[in-house]
């Protein structure tokens, strides 16, 4: 019998409560969107420092981010209640959780930054893209995770 080298993701209790949840549907659609928000304003970000152009355009962008990642964040410690019964740090998710205080972190100071007038206009640009290294690395650290569990899945059928 082969071994699964992948630790499942989900207990068939939580797969279900997964599948049941309409949050997950609503993760589904706002990790794209956010991520696409993220390329545009990177763009726009380095276009500012490269050119000192466009900065009113890449400052939106930076808040839209910024606002969709609370939204994710919300909705999925909704999610993550429903799935694994606590709103964050559930042991499946813990270091994805952890990475994304960082991020929500680095986020925040860029907006307590812009409003409080107390980053020049280029430290601000680049704080954004800091914090969006972070975000891609919280975004990789999550499709890893996901693509372990699928592997896990497909592993567990084929044990079975």
């Amino acid at each position: 019998m082969a071994q699964n080298p992948y630790p499942a993701l989900y207990t068939p209790e939580q797969r279900q409560r997964r599948d049941a949840s309409r949050w997950t549907l609503v993760q589904g659609i706002l990790a794209p969107v956010q991520f696409v928000i993220c390329i545009i304003s990177a763009v726009l970000a380095i276009r500012f420092l490269m050119t000192g152009e466009g900065y009113m355009a890449a400052t939106i962008s930076i808040i839209a981010k910024t606002l969709a990642l609370y939204a994710i964040m919300v909705t999925g410690a909704i999610w993550e209640k429903e799935v694994f019964g606590q709103y964050l740090l559930a042991p499946a998710f813990f270091w994805e959780d952890v990475v994304s205080f960082g991020v929500i972190a680095l986020h925040t100071w860029y907006l307590v930054a812009l409003i409080a007038g107390a980053m020049t206009p280029q430290n601000l640009m680049i704080l954004a893209l800091v914090a969006y290294l972070a975000y891609v690395v919280n975004a990789v650290q999550f499709l890893w995770k996901l693509r372990m569990a699928r592997l896990s899945s497909n592993m567990n059928e084929v044990v079975a």
